[in-house]
């Protein structure tokens, strides 16, 4: 799969014969791997999380639920299963207000009145896959960058100066650029910038976690995009991100690697919201179970336009509709974090924090090699193209004054190392 591939990463232009295995990618599904079999090299876990997940989410009809269910559910201290799926449901539609109340209760009772802060850093924007929604994918004629060590620690050390305590550090999806020792490296470097580091990069092996981790990665966060398999199968075409199940494991493979902390997500509007959003939440419940001692968290980003396809964009997915979800969430899970990324709008955001969200980020780039102009006007060269468009470019500062202006304390890192 590398070797086929291997041309299409350094982002030129498209040769005859890339094209022409696109094109029987998107027409021809049978010319595509199947997206249940691994690939050399992909660790295979045995557990039941999986199975446990997605029966749920298959045997789950919106539309069965109805205002009773909502209300019964909304008189619970604690929503169960059945619960959240009413509460995910079109019936609890007109019962936003109380779900709102009570889950600002609930995260007011947990978390306090703080919000925590986190900036993205992109190391690189080459990947291997075609996502057709992704600004990355393969196929995309994109400008490509990966920073060199004397860069990524020039950005991290602008992050920093900005008064920034915890980075997520991202890539494109490529092992062949980006490796496990160039992942490495940038946690060596980033501890010493920062309190927290977060992974947003290719899902790993065990032993691949536990090394990031060693070099000072705490938590891993891995978008499962949809977990409704057959959308997934005519979403990504190539690459070791079409292995589905090797996707969904990535959050236990990275908690048995002994990373503190893991976050789950599904991109809202590629497929069916509401079962996305039902089966995030049951794979964090899952894994609470399983592993008590272990930090997790869910975000809810919706489709964002991308370079060369500005037409992507959320499917049926409003902000009612996402406020829905993140009440729910908080409902049935009252002790995870939650976050809100720059893929929405500032108002939304602002507002959120003051229901159930506990983190978002600031001071957001989805470029490469571009923190120094945006955080000090200072005019760079040799910056790689974003992966979406962002919504909310607010800086750290703005991002904190806004907050205060609000009775919401920012937190930075809440974290001592002894």
């Amino acid at each position: 799969m590398e070797e086929e591939n291997h041309f299409l990463v350094d982002g030129s232009q498209l040769t005859p014969e890339a094209l022409k295995r696109k094109h029987q990618l998107e027409q021809d599904p049978s010319s595509r791997k199947d997206p249940m079999e691994y690939m050399p090299g992909m660790e295979v876990l045995h557990s039941d999380v999986r199975e446990k997940v997605i029966s749920q989410m298959e045997a789950y009809d919106p539309s069965a639920y109805t205002a009773k269910d909502v209300v019964r559910a909304l008189e619970h201290d604690q929503a169960d299963i059945e619960d959240l799926k009413a509460l995910l449901s079109p019936a609890a539609a007109p019962f936003l207000e109380q779900m709102a109340e009570k889950a600002h209760n609930i995260t007011s009772r947990h978390f306090g009145n703080t919000v925590y802060l986190f900036t993205p850093l992109y190391l690189a924007n080459y990947c291997e896959n075609y996502c057709i929604y992704c600004g990355f994918n393969c196929y995309n004629n994109i400008h490509r960058l990966q920073l060199t060590g004397e860069q990524m620690e020039h950005e991290m050390k602008v992050i920093a100066d900005s008064g920034m305590e915890e980075i997520l550090l991202l890539t494109g999806e490529s092992k062949a650029k980006s490796s496990v020792e160039y992942i490495g490296e940038a946690c060596r470097l980033a501890s010493k910038y920062f309190r927290n580091v977060g992974l947003e990069v290719y899902p790993m092996n065990t032993d691949e976690y536990k090394y990031c981790h060693e070099m000072g990665a705490d938590y891993v966060t891995v978008f499962q995009e949809t977990y409704d398999l057959k959308k997934y199968e005519t979403l990504h075409l190539l690459g070791h991100k079409r292995v589905w199940p090797y996707r969904f494991d990535a959050q236990e493979r990275a908690l048995r690697g002994g990373m503190r902390g893991v976050g789950f997500s599904a991109l809202l509007g590629l497929s069916d919201f509401r079962k996305d959003a039902l089966a995030t939440a049951l794979h964090v419940y899952y894994l609470q179970r399983k592993y008590p001692w272990a930090e997790m968290s869910l975000s809810c980003p919706r489709l964002r336009p991308i370079i060369n396809n500005e037409s992507i964009n959320p499917q049926d997915v409003g902000e009612r509709q996402l406020c829905q979800i993140l009440c729910a969430y908080r409902l049935f899970l009252p002790y995870a974090g939650i976050t809100v990324s720059s893929r929405e709008s500032a108002t939304f955001r602002n507002g959120i924090v003051k229901i159930c969200a506990t983190k978002i980020s600031a001071g957001v780039s989805t470029g490469i090699g571009d923190h120094e102009s945006k955080y000090t006007g200072k005019e760079e060269e040799g910056t790689g193209d974003e992966q979406f468009e962002i919504q909310d470019g607010r800086s750290l500062k703005k991002m904190t004054d806004d907050m205060a202006g609000e009775g919401l304390q920012p937190v930075l890192n809440d974290y001592l190392y002894v």
